[in-house]
């Protein structure tokens, strides 16, 4: 019986009109976009590439000069993009692509594209993400706006209630019939972008795991939409209403409830000013050790100590030279200033997400967003968790060129200079970001929120049959 039913929902939507119209049009839109991107990425991760060889060409490159010296001198640390961000490229034009490492602080991404673009951007993109999370929403609605209510309208219901159908199990055709094609649209969008991405010798490593896990996302997103416009063609005195009704839930759902939140999370609570933020870091640099400040109290207290420690009564009879010992020391503690005010924009981040969270509760579209760019690699955490990684080697780094002052040469010897085959001994930066398993542990709460959605939606769909 279901079969059967299925099968005449789908000859209805296959031979109407305007989903043959819609439909092609989206699935045009999506192989344009997953192309365009496709071109873009590809340019970009070239980009990537060459800075980072360059990059590294001209440190390796360097005279022999004095170790700290070369610390100001400094080096970047790039953002490789990662093969999913293809179809959902999140924050990444908003977080900046690279950031310069240099001695006594922690700087900020920068580079941004957003930067690069006009006012236009604003009115959007066309990216895969735009299709998967707005357009194809819409061609769900347009499909099932009328499940029931055409069935009202031609006074079919009745004739179908004489046969002795059970309302769920045509509630449940009618959701096939209206799932069904929308399924085989997007498992044509996630394959080509598939093919595509795998084809990409130099994109990063890409998993076909994570690509079926976000396309049953995506799946699952469109299979709510699909039931909730069932419910409403069941409940709707007329199609014109039903389209309405859904077109105002599509509105909320995936555009009003999204900004709401984040107008809620900014408001209760705000990530501090960039002046606010710089004039704390250096508050409480000011009151710790400068390592090019001997004269300072924490440079003398620490000129005592270590003096007590070697049994020495002065800093030429130490085993190694003080000042790059003393300027590693500052470093360390200005280190820890700036690991303790990051923690701090974290803990705000992560209030905004409990927020976030909160109202995943409300519409389906945020469950989805924040899965989406975790697996593609293009949320904030993952941009976090690269800045963290810099900054590790940033640490690393300034402790490696201040070691070689500080041990091969004597206290006072500013004109000691390393030799340039010591720049290529020191590694390179490389980042790994989380791994799948990580990225789907981070997630539970949003797994079990859209999981939610989709039982409640079902049970809607099932319940509200009873009205027939």
């Amino acid at each position: 019986m279901i079969s059967i039913l299925t099968k005449k929902e789908l000859r209805e939507v296959l031979r109407s009109g305007q989903f043959r119209i819609a439909g092609l049009i989206v699935i045009l839109l999506t192989a344009i976009a997953v192309f365009i991107s496709t071109g873009y990425y590809r340019s970009v991760q070239q980009q990537h590439y060459q800075a980072q060889n360059n990059e590294r060409n001209v440190w390796e490159s360097q005279d022999d000069k004095n170790p700290h010296n070369a610390a100001h001198y400094g080096t970047y640390a790039f953002k490789p993009k990662y093969p999913l961000s293809l179809i959902d490229q999140g924050v990444d034009k908003f977080v900046g692509i690279s950031i310069f490492l240099e001695a006594h602080k922690r700087n900020e991404a920068q580079y941004m594209a957003a930067a690069d673009q006009t006012g236009l951007a604003r009115f959007g993109e066309l990216t895969p993400d735009f299709i998967l999370l707005f357009i194809i929403p819409l061609l769900v609605i347009l499909i099932g706006h009328d499940a029931f209510t055409k069935e009202r309208e031609r006074g079919t219901i009745n004739l179908i209630k004489s046969q002795g159908v059970s309302m769920r199990l045509l509630a449940f055709g009618k959701w096939l019939g209206v799932f069904i094609p929308i399924a085989i649209i997007t498992v044509f969008v996630f394959l080509l972008a598939g093919v595509l991405l795998s084809s990409l010798g130099d994109f990063g490593q890409f998993s076909w795991n994570a690509l079926l896990v976000m396309m049953l996302i995506y799946l699952a997103y469109y299979a709510i939409f699909a039931c909730i416009s069932i419910i409403v063609s069941c409940l709707a005195r007329n199609s014109g209403i039903a389209l309405v009704g859904l077109l105002a839930f599509w509105i909320v759902s995936c555009l009003a409830v999204p900004k709401a939140a984040t107008n809620i999370a900014e408001t209760n609570y705000p990530y501090p000013t960039k002046q606010a933020f710089d004039e704390a870091v250096a508050l409480d640099k000011s009151k710790g050790l400068d390592g090019h400040d001997p004269w300072s109290e924490a440079a003398k207290q620490l000129e005592e100590e270590t003096l007590k420690a070697y049994n020495v009564s002065t800093l030429e009879e130490l085993p190694f030279n003080y000042d790059g010992f003393r300027m590693q020391k500052g470093e360390e503690h200005e280190a820890e200033i700036y690991f303790k005010h990051y923690r701090q924009l974290k803990e705000v981040h992560s209030a905004q997400t409990s927020v976030y969270r909160k109202l995943t509760v409300l519409s389906p579209y945020l469950p989805v967003r924040f899965l989406s760019m975790s697996l593609a690699r293009t949320d904030y955490n993952t941009h976090w968790h690269f800045s963290d990684a810099a900054e590790k080697y940033r640490i690393q780094l300034q402790k490696a060129l201040n070691d070689d002052f500080a041990q091969n040469s004597q206290y006072g010897n500013w004109a000691y200079k390393a030799d340039k085959s010591f720049w290529a001994e020191i590694p390179e930066f490389s980042y790994e970001p989380p791994s799948f398993n990580e990225v789907l542990g981070e997630n539970q709460k949003n797994i079990a929120v859209l999981s939610g959605w989709l039982v409640l939606a079902f049970a809607g769909l099932f319940i509200s049959t009873k009205k027939l």
